[in-house]
């Protein structure tokens, strides 16, 4: 039986994703030398790009990476769409952007000149984000405690505390679980950032207390000052939680995830459906 071709796109090339790429002297393999992004593809448009691409440039200009003067938004986006065609997408697409630092020396790098690496999935569906029907059931996972630092707020390819929350949660039957920072604070869950309602006013944890600097986040409370919603960004204590009205999750791939129990307390999802709304209406706008 013949296997399908796949491709991914390696420094502006098109090649088969079973072409060799990565060598066994690559830093992203070695040291976790890497930054990346995933992005939502809609009707061929990468969502939020420019907010993709900004944040993944601070994280160059913090990890000393020479940034290439061909890394645009137009050209990533011709790149993306050249990807998807090849591919022979129908749906929605999850794209991820790797960046890495070109291989040679051990800690200290012989050069800060950078490699990338675009692969698309397809979603299997289309039509912008999609509010989960059964609410998210979570908790909390304390073996490992996230610090707050400069590389807090990037997505490296240093992400063992997300793995290990992974695996706990998969273990204990949940859903999601939330990281707590060094503080004993909610910090963010696996993959999202975190939003807690309470007498109409949103609340999430602020980029000083060590979540990553989220795109869709941005996108949250943008539209809630829009909306004349109250949106604090504060340290999230525990017992914000238990009072909380409701609790969602954001992240570009999957919108919005309301939880529906953490503990013995049960939320609703009034606002994560009025953000939904209005984030696919930005969706037909971008």
């Amino acid at each position: 039986m013949e296997v399908k071709d796949t491709f991914c796109n390696y420094n502006g090339h098109l090649i088969s994703i079973y072409e060799p790429v990565v060598s066994f002297a690559n830093r992203a393999f070695r040291y976790g030398d890497s930054l990346f992004e995933t992005i939502r593809v809609v009707n061929n448009k990468a969502l939020f790009l420019q907010d993709h691409l900004r944040r993944i440039k601070v994280g160059m200009t913090v990890l000393r990476m020479n940034i290439p003067p061909t890394f645009s938004s137009e050209n990533i986006a011709k790149l993306i769409v050249e990807l998807i065609d090849k591919n022979n997408l129908q749906n929605d697409a999850r794209v991820r952007l790797t960046i890495f630092r070109n291989e040679g020396g051990f800690y200290t790098p012989n050069s800060n000149d950078i490699s990338f690496l675009i692969e698309v999935e397809d979603l299997g569906f289309k039509g912008g984000y999609i509010l989960n029907d059964t609410g998210y059931t979570v908790d909390v996972f304390h073996d490992i405690k996230k610090h707050k630092n400069k590389l807090s707020n990037l997505k490296t390819g240093n992400a063992l505390i997300y793995v290990l929350a992974g695996i706990y949660k998969k273990d204990i039957k949940m859903d999601d679980c939330f990281i707590i920072n060094e503080d004993g604070n909610v910090c963010e869950s696996i993959s999202s950032n975190v939003f807690i309602v309470k007498n109409g006013a949103l609340y999430t944890p602020s980029l000083s207390e060590g979540c990553i600097e989220g795109v869709l986040r941005k996108q949250v409370i943008d539209i809630a000052k829009e909306n004349r919603i109250l949106c604090y960004e504060i340290a999230l204590a525990f017992n914000t939680l238990m009072n909380a009205d409701e609790i969602f999750l954001t992240n570009t791939i999957q919108g919005l995830r309301w939880i529906e129990k953490y503990k013995t307390k049960v939320y609703q999802s009034k606002l994560a459906a009025f953000f939904t709304e209005k984030l696919n209406e930005r969706v037909s706008l971008d």
